[in-house]
């Protein structure tokens, strides 16, 4: 069976959000980003999670769960680094499945449905849902060089519009593959948009 490893981007400053969104905390009490860790390590026997340099206290919510951590020297140069370090931390796997820290309502069958796709030849593979594509993304190892080279704020959306044919969608009933925290409303029990 292919290993596909699990990259959790955990480096974000959180400018948008006020505040240090990757700790907060969601309705059970779970930190955020902890919350997402675990739901993608449940599809991923191997999951790696991005941090910055100084996120003593996310290192530590990570290492108590038994997550494999990186820290990502560039973090603030933007995603394309953080996104690099957590493929060269793995450079031997079969393919990777990349999800996002800020999207901890993504259900485990979603992240299962684009792991499996990698698992039966797909390049590419994401879940979509009525019709939007989401989040997590599936990429096999002959993109490596290309994730690689990643930098800025360039994610891994360059290298899908690049290669629109080798996409395998993946349909799944789960709004939480389109949704992130920044779209929460007031009162953090409800979805207020849609997240491309």
């Amino acid at each position: 069976m292919k290993q596909i490893v699990g990259i959790l981007l955990a480096a974000g400053s959180s400018r948008r959000f006020g505040a240090d969104k990757r700790l907060h905390r969601l309705a059970d009490g779970t930190p955020m980003a902890l919350a997402a860790a675990r739901r993608l390590a449940k599809a991923c026997r191997r999951s790696i999670v991005v941090i910055r340099p100084g996120d003593d206290a996310l290192a530590a919510l990570f290492a108590a769960e038994g997550l494999e951590t990186v820290v990502c020297d560039a973090a603030e140069q933007g995603m394309g680094h953080s996104l690099s370090r957590g493929i060269a931390a793995s450079a031997d796997a079969d393919g990777w499945l990349l999800a996002l820290a800020d999207m901890p309502f993504i259900e485990a069958a979603s992240y299962q449905a684009v792991v499996a796709a990698l698992q039966n030849g797909a390049h590419l593979a994401r879940p979509s849902y009525q019709g939007k594509s989401g989040h997590p993304v599936g990429f096999a190892s002959n993109y490596l060089a290309d994730l690689l080279a990643l930098t800025g704020d360039q994610g891994g959306k360059a290298i899908l519009e690049a290669h629109p044919a080798d996409l395998q969608l993946c349909p799944v009933a789960d709004p939480g593959v389109l949704k992130d925290i920044d779209q929460l409303s007031v009162r953090g029990s409800k979805y207020a948009g849609a997240h491309a």
